[in-house]
């Protein structure tokens, strides 16, 4: 039985049925695809993958999920600043698994405002201006799109930086109302992920071959040096301890502020 049917059974809060059902610890032993088939056994259709195609985490899963369920819901955030490379990467996609990407904008309005109070490239002048544009651009339409799901799925890895080292793979993420929220890679290497993405011929961001490890906004985006910190070219600008921008941080207030 899945946890919609029993929710509606007993009348409890969807948050509170998967506390009760899913034992988390023992998920942490689970595999990818063992996850994976959980996920959509359970909350499919309200279930959607959350990829950036700025990294090649995303793009494992949308094969894996494709191979368990090809009806899998996929979005991505568009700013409106992201990479030629990126936008190329969503219709090799579209067309490599028949799927619709779906495209998630910012609101216009708040765009607007934004740029006219601080100009166009406001996320130079100081770490508050970047987490305002993040928020905005990214933070804000990431939570209005997920108000439609019960879960999502990510390409969080624990060894990404410290801000993800305590990741689970099976999260409730209240910043996102509450939401499950699933990590399958949470316990993958680098080289694992590419080990699975050469094996599978899975499509990837061009921009990793040359030297872009994590592929955000152009202008907040540059190559790192081989055997950098593959997120050093992201906000290089900023002090690492600050280089998030807030989709994947639990506390909501953090979230509210901060900015991927």
């Amino acid at each position: 039985m899945s946890l919609h049917s029993l929710a509606a059974f007993d009348g409890k809060p969807f948050k509170d049925e998967v506390l009760d059902l899913v034992d988390r610890d023992a998920a942490e032993a689970w595999s990818a695809s063992k996850i994976l088939t959980w996920a959509v056994e359970n909350f499919h259709p309200r279930l959607t993958i959350s990829a950036s195609f700025g990294a090649p985490e995303g793009m494992a899963l949308i094969d894996m999920l494709h191979k368990a369920d090809p009806s899998t819901r996929v979005f991505v955030l568009d700013t409106g600043r992201l990479h030629p490379a990126t936008y190329d990467l969503i219709d090799r996609v579209r067309d490599r698994y028949d799927k619709n990407v779906e495209v998630v904008f910012p609101n216009a309005d708040e765009v607007q405002e934004m740029v006219r109070e601080a100009g166009m490239n406001l996320f130079y002048a100081s770490h508050e201006d970047r987490k305002r544009c993040c928020r905005i651009r990214k933070v804000l339409p990431m939570r209005r799109h997920l108000a439609n799901f019960d879960a999502y799925v990510t390409g969080l890895r624990r060894d990404q930086n410290a801000n993800r080292a305590n990741a689970r793979k099976i999260e409730v993420d209240s910043a996102n109302g509450d939401l499950v929220k699933i990590n399958p890679l949470a316990d993958w290497t680098h080289d694992r992920v590419m080990d699975y993405i050469t094996a599978n011929a899975v499509p990837i961001n061009r921009l990793h071959q040359q030297n872009f490890p994590s592929v955000g906004c152009e202008p907040c985006t540059r190559s790192v040096a081989p055997g950098a910190d593959p997120r050093s070219g992201r906000w290089w600008w900023e002090s690492d301890d600050t280089r998030e921008c807030g989709l994947h941080l639990a506390d909501l207030d953090e979230a509210e502020g901060s900015g991927i």
